[in-house]
């Protein structure tokens, strides 16, 4: 067929398979122009209106709008241009169904209420910017003029949940726990004290590090212990309960203070606070990190084991 044939919309139609009125459609839109018309004065389309209408349907079939359509068919704008902003479009699109996706399975496993389920709704669907701003801003209120350990603040600071770009119902059910932890005022007091008591110690101790050295330390002995058929109550705890403070005297450099147990019974009381362990827990399930074992009932089987040592010294 020569380049002189021209087309009516019929039989563009049927060489294309798109209706008589799509095609109607994209030539009112200037997708594909008439280049003539005949002597009745229907709409006549010059060879090119073929492959205007193949390009012009798969452009539609991905998605792209009519108005960027047109420039790539008119050539103001190229095919890889548009396609590649569109890819980009996709996948925002993509990564916020993901998410409605999981937020979804998260209330169809919870059931909660409609206010519940609203406020679930809006804690996940916040951005990545807006979900660090929220614990940034806990951080900075919690800590602001307060005498804190650095380091402790510091680690805070670093241990920042980041929700993936396709999470499971459970990170956002634990990134829903994680931000009205957040609000809470019992939470704040307990890190604040936490900060507090920490920054009494020595500051060149790396806290982090010593602090999981010590808690594996108290995990191996308690074990031990139980192995023994040793029970917090017994009289026969007293030797593993000063070999457990030895360990805490020596690494906080107070071997010598008489009042070395209650310090440690105490300190542990706070840094076991259930909200604070909490936190943590939350914050691995978010960043897929690996589960840490609570440290809450080592801390209570230790201080159970002081507090009657303690007990023991004093009546002996």
């Amino acid at each position: 067929m020569d380049s002189d044939t021209l087309y009516s919309i019929g039989e563009l139609s049927r060489r294309t398979g798109l209706s008589v009125k799509t095609i109607r459609f994209y030539s009112d839109k200037g997708i594909v122009p008439p280049t003539d018309r005949s002597s009745a004065g229907y709409r006549l389309y010059g060879p090119d209106a073929l492959a205007r209408l193949e390009l012009a349907r798969t452009l539609r079939d991905l998605g792209l709008d009519l108005t960027t359509v047109r420039k790539v068919l008119d050539r103001e704008a190229s095919i890889p241009e548009v396609t590649e902003a569109h890819a980009d479009a996709l996948d925002v699109q993509i990564q916020t169904l993901r998410l409605r996706r999981a937020v979804l399975r998260a209330v169809a496993r919870r059931g909660p209420s409609t206010m519940e389920m609203d406020l679930m709704h809006r804690l996940a669907m916040l951005s990545q910017v807006e979900r660090r701003r929220l614990v940034a801003d806990f951080i900075d209120e919690t800590f602001q003029d307060l005498h804190a350990n650095p380091e402790f603040v510091t680690l805070m600071r670093s241990a920042i949940p980041e929700l993936p770009d396709d999470p499971t119902p459970e990170q956002v059910e634990a990134w829903v726990e994680l931000a009205e932890l957040c609000q809470n005022a019992d939470f704040r007091a307990a890190l604040r004290r936490i900060a507090q008591d920490q920054a009494k110690e020595p500051s060149q101790q790396d806290v982090s590090g010593l602090h999981d050295g010590l808690n594996q330390a108290m995990r191996e002995r308690i074990d031990e212990a139980v192995s023994a058929g040793l029970f917090p109550a017994s009289a026969k705890t007293a030797p593993l309960a000063s070999s457990l403070g030895s360990l805490y005297g020596h690494a906080f450099e107070r071997a010598d203070d008489g009042g070395l147990r209650r310090w440690i019974v105490a300190r542990l009381q706070a840094t076991a606070d259930p909200h604070a362990e909490r936190y943590w827990q939350l914050l691995a399930t978010i960043n897929g990190w690996p589960a840490s074992p609570a440290l809450a009932p080592v801390y209570t089987w230790f201080t159970t084991v002081l507090g009657d040592a303690s007990a023991v010294a004093a009546t002996s």
